[in-house]
């Protein structure tokens, strides 16, 4: 029993040792074997590595060994290339190395044509001198024959020739010419005079037009104590407002309004017409009122402007221009009115240009406006028809239209068709009877003034007072004064006619010296 309780002890003993020894032992093995596995795995990492490396040389070798393939392929085309370029070149050098030659070869071929050329020339030239020399041995022994002959020298011979072709062209051409000029006066003079009474009976007008009014006529004389007010007040503002001049007088049943813008005396009236008819003047009332009255006029003067224009289909005037012709209404010339001298104009100049075969709607837009220049909003000191030039540039009108303007009275030159046709239907109009007025004895005896002032100067043969008293014809005698003396002659006539006469806008003195010889064939 002990035996077995002894061994069972023993047995537990060993037991118990052999796990102490185990756990022990264990980890020591435990890391010798993990030791073990991590070098297999190390050594399997390291050949694995290995074999990539080998498998990436390979690459990257297989990849070189293309390239270079590719490299040295490529060399081989362009060495090629050039091989080729450099037999191209060769080629192309031995083709200029014969075209050298063979330009060479011509160039010397020339040379030589050019020399033998040269020879020629000379050889020629040679002949032609020997010719020469031949030719003015015989001329000279003909002309010393003929010389001989008629008794004259050459020159001289020559010379007669000569004046009489002269002599006998220049009695063809005077004769050529007057016949010329005679038949083209006649039918000039014939065309002219028919085609101005073709546009006369055409062109239908008043033979009466109604000048500016001056003169307010009133109901009674009570109306004047009224209009002159409490020590003249209503009258010193009326005529401040309106820059008008009235005269109340003894006149029964009129009140005078002078002034020399014929604008103002429009409005003047109106207004007085307003007041009387109002009832109420005072000074407040009348600024009100000439206010009111000069807002109207200038609404009328340009609705007549547009009116006029549209009657007579001229079409894109500037506004400044269509406000002059609106106030020619109120604008008369020797008693005849501006605005329907205008308008005559314009229609005059339409029907002449078309029977010439010009443009007449520029025709009638240069005969509305040829007297611009009489209704000027300053004082110029200049013509009417150049200020009316003036007026027309600066409204932007075309330059045939300006020099129409301002050359209708001959003040600057013609330089367009449409100026003498402007400057003609400008006097027809203003011509015609009862289209202006003026006194018969003043008429005349300014004409005569004129007259006798020229006929006072030496040398003066004759004088004609023409266009109504507008130029002045001077003829001198050609054995008494000389070409620059009338120019003298013609200024002092017109220092001397503006310093002593009075006239209504300006004359124009024409000297007149000229040569006549005249002969008869009988």
């Amino acid at each position: 029993m002990n035996l077995i309780i002894a061994g069972g002890v023993a047995v537990v003993i060993i037991a118990i040792w052999t796990i102490i020894i185990y756990r022990v032992t264990l980890p020591a093995k435990m890391k010798k074997m993990e030791a073990e596995a991590e070098a297999k795995a190390k050594e399997k990492a390291e050949q694995a590595a290995e074999m990539v490396k080998q498998k990436k040389l390979l690459e990257v070798k297989e990849k070189f060994l293309n390239k270079k393939a590719e490299l040295e392929k490529e060399v081989q085309q362009r060495t090629q290339q050039i091989q080729q370029g450099e037999n191209r070149i060769k080629q192309r050098e031995m083709s200029l190395n014969q075209r050298q030659d063979e330009l060479n070869r011509r160039k010397q071929e020339v040379e030589n044509q050019r020399q033998r050329t040269e020879q020629a020339q000379a050889a020629l030239q040679q002949r032609e001198e020997d010719l020469n020399k031949r030719e003015d041995s015989l001329v000279e022994q003909e002309r010393t024959k003929l010389e001989e002959i008629s008794g004259l020298s050459a020159d001289e011979a020559k010379e007669q020739l000569i004046q009489s072709l002269k002599d006998e062209a220049r009695t063809a051409a005077a004769s050529y010419v007057n016949d010329i000029m005679d038949e083209a006066k006649l039918n000039a003079n014939k065309e002219a005079k028919k085609i101005i009474i073709q546009t006369i009976q055409r062109v239908a007008t008043e033979t009466a037009v109604e000048n500016s009014v001056t003169v307010f006529h009133i109901d009674n004389d009570d109306v004047k104590g009224r209009v002159i007010g409490r020590e003249g007040r209503n009258i010193r503002a009326l005529e401040a407002a309106t820059g008008v001049e009235i005269v109340v007088d003894d006149t029964p049943e009129a009140i005078v309004i002078s002034a020399f813008d014929p604008v103002r005396r429009e409005i003047c009236r109106l207004a007085l017409h307003q007041l009387v008819a109002d009832g109420r003047i005072h000074p407040a009332r009348i600024e009100e009122v000439v206010a009111k009255v000069k807002k109207q006029v200038e609404e009328e003067i340009m609705e007549t402007g547009k009116r006029t224009a549209i009657d007579l289909g001229v079409h894109g005037l500037h506004p400044e221009l269509i406000r002059i012709i609106g106030k020619m209404k109120y604008r008369s010339s020797y008693g005849q009115n501006l605005l329907q001298h205008s308008r005559e104009t314009a229609n005059l100049c339409a029907v002449m240009a078309a029977e010439l075969g010009l443009n007449p709607k520029k025709a009638k837009r240069a005969g509305l406006l040829h007297d611009i220049g009489k209704v000027p909003d300053e004082d110029p000191e200049m013509p009417h028809a150049l200020y009316g030039a003036k007026l027309a540039e600066q409204c932007k009108e075309k330059p045939d239209i300006c020099n129409a303007i301002g050359a209708h009275h001959e003040e600057m030159e013609m330089d367009t068709l449409i100026a003498p046709i402007v400057q003609i239907c400008d006097a027809i109009s203003g011509a015609r009877p009862g289209a202006r007025r003026e006194i018969v004895e003043a008429y005349i005896k300014r004409l005569k003034d004129l007259e006798n002032i020229a006929m006072s100067y030496p040398g003066v043969t004759k004088t004609y007072a023409i266009q109504a008293g507008r130029e002045l014809r001077v003829i001198v005698g050609a054995d008494k004064i000389d070409d620059k003396q009338i120019e003298v002659l013609s200024s002092d006539i017109a220092t001397r006619i503006q310093n002593e006469m009075t006239y209504p806008g300006q004359v124009k003195i024409t000297v007149i010296r000229e040569t006549r010889a005249v002969n008869y064939a009988k």
